[in-house]
């Protein structure tokens, strides 16, 4: 019978908690998807392993289908077989191997990861530990508050942004990014960082329309020295 340890690593061994090493210690191994012959993500939970004597367990990424022109039906159709073919060979490992097994998380699984979700289909008793999330690190640098004083803060995605300003948020940590669109926020003020606590670390604050152009340039750089880039930012509000 397997057993599965899902444990939030932040962005690399310096992000390991006290806690998340003990569980790693009394784990038979971790599992973990490669994607692609160059995978830098990977490359990080080798190292949070290799660190502690765990052994890494590696299967290949399955080939999604992207044929140009999918319609909408195709497309799902796609991710849905790519999705069943990754629980398989995960399913496989577990079979096979048996043992306690740690799934290893970025930043902390209960934000914008699909880790418990993926496990809880698998069928296997498992467990939960926090990691260092991003948003904690995005703050911890640039030395603020995430929110304003007695006030809330809205954790969203880039895809969101807008839609969630037009319903009223106006202190937003953004996360998910693919670059940063901020046409209209130009008085708007902005702590910004990429890949934080790892290669490549960048970091921007200032007003919008006066740092757009740094956050952009500091983007490519942060890709350059790492070969990824991760980035999330704070936005606030002008006070009324």
């Amino acid at each position: 019978m397997s057993r599965v340890r899902i444990l939030g690593f932040g962005m690399g061994p310096q992000h390991v908690t006290p806690e998340v090493a003990s569980a790693l210690g009394e784990c038979d191994y971790a599992l973990a998807v490669q994607k692609g012959d160059e995978d830098a993500l990977l490359d990080a939970r080798r190292a949070v392993c290799d660190a502690h004597g765990v052994e890494l367990v590696v299967v290949r990424d399955p080939e999604r289908d992207r044929t140009p022109g999918l319609d909408r039906a195709g497309y799902e159709g796609a991710v849905a077989d790519w999705y069943a073919a990754r629980l398989a060979a995960y399913r496989a490992v577990l079979e096979e191997r048996g043992g306690t097994c740690a799934f290893l998380v970025w930043g902390d699984p209960s934000l914008y990861d699909g880790t418990i979700r993926v496990v809880g289909e698998l069928g296997v008793p498992f467990d939960v530990l926090p990691g260092v999330s991003a948003p904690q690190v995005l703050a911890a640098r640039h030395a603020v508050v995430l929110h304003e004083v007695g006030q809330p803060v809205h954790v969203t995605t880039a895809r969101r942004l807008r839609g969630d300003v037009a319903a009223g948020q106006r202190n937003l940590v953004v996360m998910l990014t693919a670059g940063v669109d901020l046409d209209g926020f130009e008085d708007w003020h902005i702590w910004w960082g990429a890949n934080l606590g790892g290669t490549g670390e960048r970091l921007v604050a200032g007003r919008v329309g006066d740092v757009v152009a740094d956050i952009e340039a500091a983007r490519v750089a942060a890709k350059a020295e790492a070969g990824w880039v991760m980035d999330l930012f704070l936005l606030r509000g002008p006070e009324a």
